[in-house]
């Protein structure tokens, strides 16, 4: 059973969360990243303000996928990502 457009943001909040309470991440966890923001961006039932956000987290996961140092990219951004969390759950 697919995820429904709430579960994929609830889990993309979750690995942010996890991201910047931790850290740490792996490549995994970015190419999930990137699968929920695909997914998102094309489905029409999710606000446009929050696409606008999903464009800055997909660049965040190509980033860190191409990355040598995760935990110095995860560090570089923790304050964004603490902001996107925080964004991502008023929207919806």
């Amino acid at each position: 059973m697919p995820l429904s457009h709430h579960d994929q943001v609830n889990l993309l909040k979750d690995i942010l969360s996890s991201q910047e309470a931790d850290c740490c991440g792996s490549v995994a966890e970015y190419q999930q990243l990137e699968r929920l923001i695909k997914s998102l961006l094309v489905n029409t039932d999710v606000d446009s303000k929050v696409k606008s956000l999903l464009q800055d987290v997909y660049q965040y996961s190509q980033n860190g996928i191409n990355s040598r140092d995760t935990e110095g990219h995860i560090e570089l951004h923790r304050g964004q990502l603490a902001q996107w969390v925080n964004d991502i759950g008023q929207f919806t």
